[in-house]
């Protein structure tokens, strides 16, 4: 249930940079609020985007953040820029900040029973007019692509998936990403903790990629100069991916960092692409 919507009211100057950086209709034929809901009784915040336009329904999709607490949490701007432009493209756009963020009550686990608050946004599109329950995609990036991976392993709703540079295997004693080390220790505790190694493995969709959904096409996107996320995370899912014969496609951009900025124009043509064939 959405308990709180509130329509984004940015400037002048920050309209102009969105429409510079994603395009004019993510601002211009998108409505965006940020809301709050409830999920497993506590109050998480998190945005939504839709079209204006209003004569026709449309799929739902579910963006998952990166990143751990606050650090990755959207904001007004990047709100209206990220989802903004996806909603464009003719959907309904749903995020969650994860419980404990942005305001929000609760902890944020890392994948734990913060994964309620993806699997929670579902029911929120009932209450979006335009939206077209009956079809929905999900995308995550980074943390936000582990999330991605673990609501498929709970949810066979979703017609299609596009993970880029996500967290396949936490690799929690093995020294080899700075950045995912800080991120899992910082979120799961250390390795004095009982359950510290438990913890990551539950993440780490590398050792139960069985459980994914047999229904989701995945696109899997990951640049092969990542120094974030090791290329090899989306490498060696595939592997599992092609044992157990589910639908996906892998394309490795060629010097791409983690957040892909030398290829942006290719990434949307292939994101767009991806949930056209599949949501419409």
């Amino acid at each position: 249930m959405i308990i709180e919507r509130q329509k984004l009211n940015l400037t002048e100057s920050q309209s102009k940079l969105i429409k510079s950086g994603w395009g004019k209709d993510a601002v211009e034929k998108v409505t965006t609020e940020k809301i709050s809901y409830k999920s497993d009784g506590l109050k998480v915040n998190g945005y939504i985007a839709y079209p204006k336009a209003s004569s026709k329904k449309y799929p739902c999709i579910i963006w998952c953040r990166g990143g751990f607490g606050n650090a990755g949490a959207l904001d007004d701007f990047n709100a209206q820029g990220i989802l903004g432009q996806i909603a464009s493209w003719g959907y309904v756009v749903l995020e969650s900040q994860y419980r404990g963020n942005a305001g929000g009550e609760g902890t944020d686990e890392f994948g734990g029973a913060d994964l309620n608050d993806v699997l929670n946004l579902i029911p929120l599109a009932d209450e979006i007019e335009n939206a077209n329950t009956e079809l929905w995609g999900i995308e995550g990036w980074s943390r936000g692509g582990m999330m991605t991976y673990l609501t498929l392993t709970k949810s066979a709703i979703f017609k299609a998936a596009i993970v880029t540079g996500g967290i396949t295997n936490l690799n929690c004693n093995v020294d080899e990403s700075t950045f995912i080390k800080r991120l899992f220790e910082s979120s799961l505790g250390n390795s004095d903790s009982i359950n510290f190694e438990e913890k990551c493995k539950t993440r780490s969709i590398i050792n139960f990629a069985d459980r994914l959904s047999k229904n989701t096409p995945l696109l899997i996107l990951h640049g092969t100069a990542d120094s974030r996320v090791p290329p090899h995370n989306s490498i060696d899912l595939s592997y599992r991916l092609l044992e157990y014969k589910l639908l996906f496609r892998l394309v490795m951009l060629e010097n791409g960092d983690h957040f892909l900025k030398s290829h942006k124009k290719e990434v949307d043509v292939l994101r767009k692409f991806w949930f056209e064939k599949y949501l419409k």
